[in-house]
Formats: structure tokens, C-alpha cells, sequence
């Protein structure tokens, strides 16, 4: 996209607002769309307009491709990981459910709109302070100009004349059998019974349109892998006023880099050395909490394995931050691979005020050599 000028793709103004470009991108979008052009380049076209569109709808990444001209893969990243939708998750899909709505005979239309999910994904330590994310996903919302009515200027909603205001259209055929008579969805009306007279332009009577939709999602601190949060009324909105669905944020937790979960117990690994282990200490662990500190002692004769638990340290219990798991250290004692002479003559002192026999086993060679000697 850095050798293509992106104003230009949509036909805007370098000074063009949120909104014209919202406008711009949607009716190239309906001239473009592979569902309504059959031209062997429109689904290109419309994937770069996509991708313009992805760019200047976004105002951090805007900022940067007016200042560069370009945009870095990991500028202005988005936090959710993926999207399980209806749609996809794309503009592609959602325009194919726009373009597609109520068509095909028997098809009934679904006025209430869907639910719609998307995948936040979430560091251990937003978790455990909780976090303000903002995210952006795409989905059919409540059409600007009519307000979400699908009226346009003197228009109103009027009986289906095609079935009469029944959604039903009831076909008769004559067989030699006699008349057979059968009922089928009204294919103009998509079963509602009801028609648009003087339809919005801008959603062509449905009350909603594509487009992005940027929200900032409350995680509360303690929220389990996996836990889902659901926002009333921002999934994908309704036929003509009709109810929207909602939008379910399904939370990741990454793996961190040396504290494992459990519930709400936190795990962490520390090394100490054999003197340590020995003598007893006590270590300074870092806690999953910005600037906290946790003073873990060390025992006198520690073993390799063994768990210390300090209490109050480990991850916020949802819905209540004020208390929280347990911190499990695992000691792991570290032996020394290479001594210094020095070390190595205190170490056989030490072995000999033990009773330890720490002699290495003496070949049949030596044991010949020594007895000459």
C-alpha cells in the first residue's frame, strides 16, 4: 500500500473527516463488492479498498501514513487476536450479509440482529490490575442517516403488496391430481409482511450499514483464560430498529515469562545456591503487581524442589481485588559446575568435619602406584 496514495483509492480529501471517509468507503464498497460486480478485477479493487480504508479509518495509523506515507506492520496494532462472528470477522462478509439480506425465495428475515465474538488477548499483569482495552472489529450498525429507521425523505412502511402484509405468498398449481396449493416465505418482504416506501439511500431501507466500530472494553482484574464478557447491544444491529445483538469478548491470557497460573495462585521458579540452600536466606521475588517486591525466606537446609507459599501475592480473585491467591516459590538449588582451588579445599574441610568421603575411587593403576610407593 506504500506506492498507492490511499485518499486517492477511497476519493477523498487529504482533509476529509471520519465520517466522509466512513461515506466513501461504503458506496465504493457497493460498486465494488464481488457480490454485485462481476468485473475480474473487483475483487482486488475492493480489497484495497479495504485495506485504505483499514488504514484511514484508524487514527493512529492515519497519523503515521501522513507523516511517512506508509504504515509499519506492527503500528497501531489492534488488541484482539481474532473473531469468531458470523461474519468472520470482515468487511467482505459483512457486506455479503448486506447485499444478500432477504434474498432467495423461503429465506426469512432476521430483523433482530446476532451476536457477534471477538478474542482480546491480555498480558498476566493487565490481568491482575485489570485493564481498559480498546479494540475495533467491523459489523453492521444503526445507519447514520435515517437513525436506523431505513426511512428516507417522506418515506414509510407500507404493507408488502406482493403477499399483502401476510409474509406468505401462496402459489396454486393445477395437476390432474387437482389444485395443489403451497405456502412459501414472501421473497420481497423476507417474511416480514412490510416494505420500505421511499427507502434510505444510505442502508436501502434496512436502518443499518458496514462499518467500524471502535469501543473500549472494561477487563476486570482477576478474569480467568478463556472468561467471556458480554457488551449489550454492540453486536450487529437490527432490521429497522429492530433489536441489536451483543458483542461477547471472549479474554486471552498470554503465557508469561516465569509466572505460572493456577486459579488464583501464582508460581515462580528461584535459584539459590548450595550455601544458600544451607545457611538459609532470603530472596527478593518480583511481584506480578507494578513495583511490588515479595521477601521470601529461604529456610536453614532447603531441599532442591521444595515450594514455599507466601500468602496474599498471587492473582486477584475476580470481583474482588482486594483479595488474592497465594505466590508458590519453587527452589531450585544450583550446583556449581567449576571450583576455584580455594573453594574446593573449604568445600574438603567441610566434607571432613561431616564424616563425608569425598575421595574420587582410585584406578587399578593408582592402587599399584601406591603400593610400590
Amino acid at each position: 500500500m506504500a506506492s498507492k496514495d490511499l485518499y486517492e483509492i477511497l476519493g477523498v480529501d487529504r482533509s476529509a473527516d471520519e465520517e466522509e471517509i466512513k461515506r466513501a468507503f461504503r458506496k465504493k464498497a457497493r460498486v465494488l463488492h464481488p457480490d454485485v460486480n462481476k468485473a475480474p478485477d473487483a475483487e482486488d479493487r475492493f480489497k484495497e479498498l479495504n485495506e485504505a480504508y483499514d488504514v484511514l479509518s484508524d487514527p493512529k495509523k492515519r497519523t503515521q501514513y501522513d507523516r511517512f506515507g506508509q504504515v509499519g506492520d506492527d503500528f497501531g496494532s489492534q488488541p484482539y487476536v481474532d473473531f469468531s462472528d458470523i461474519f468472520g470477522g470482515g468487511f467482505s462478509d459483512i457486506f455479503s450479509s448486506f447485499f444478500n439480506q432477504g434474498a432467495g425465495v423461503g429465506r426469512t428475515v432476521q430483523r433482530d440482529g446476532r451476536d457477534m465474538g471477538v478474542g482480546l488477548r491480555l498480558t498476566l499483569e493487565e490481568v491482575a490490575q485489570g485493564a481498559k482495552k480498546e479494540i475495533a472489529y467491523d459489523r453492521l450498525a444503526p445507519c447514520p442517516d435515517c437513525k436506523g429507521t431505513g426511512l428516507g425523505p417522506n418515506g414509510k412502511e407500507i404493507n408488502c403488496p406482493d403477499c399483502h402484509g401476510t409474509g406468505r405468498k401462496v402459489t396454486v398449481q393445477h395437476t390432474f391430481l387437482g389444485d395443489m396449493q403451497t405456502s412459501t416465505t414472501c421473497p420481497r418482504c423476507g417474511g416480514s409482511g412490510h416494505i420500505i416506501e421511499n427507502a434510505c439511500t444510505e442502508c436501502q431501507g434496512q436502518g443499518r450499514v458496514p462499518d467500524r466500530q471502535r469501543i473500549t472494553v472494561e477487563v476486570p482484574a482477576g478474569i480467568q483464560d478463556g472468561q467471556q464478557l458480554r457488551l449489550s447491544g454492540y453486536g450487529e444491529a437490527g432490521i429497522r430498529g429492530a433489536r441489536s445483538g451483543d458483542l461477547i469478548v471472549t479474554c486471552r491470557v498470554k503465557p508469561h515469562e516465569y509466572f505460572h497460573r493456577d486459579g488464583d495462585d501464582l508460581h515462580v521458579v528461584v535459584s539459590v545456591s548450595v550455601v544458600q540452600a544451607c545457611l538459609g536466606t532470603e530472596v527478593s521475588v518480583k511481584g506480578i503487581l507494578p513495583d511490588e517486591n515479595v521477601k521470601v525466606r529461604i529456610p536453614e537446609g532447603c531441599q532442591n524442589d521444595q515450594v514455599i507459599r507466601t500468602k496474599g501475592y498471587g492473582m486477584p480473585r475476580l470481583r474482588d481485588k482486594k483479595q488474592r491467591g497465594s505466590l508458590f516459590t519453587h527452589i531450585h538449588v544450583v550446583v556449581p559446575k567449576k571450583l576455584t582451588k580455594r573453594e574446593r579445599d573449604l568445600l574438603k574441610k567441610l566434607a571432613d568435619e561431616m564424616g563425608e568421603d569425598v575421595s574420587p575411587e582410585r584406578t587399578p593403576l593408582e592402587k599399584i602406584r601406591d603400593a610400590f610407593n
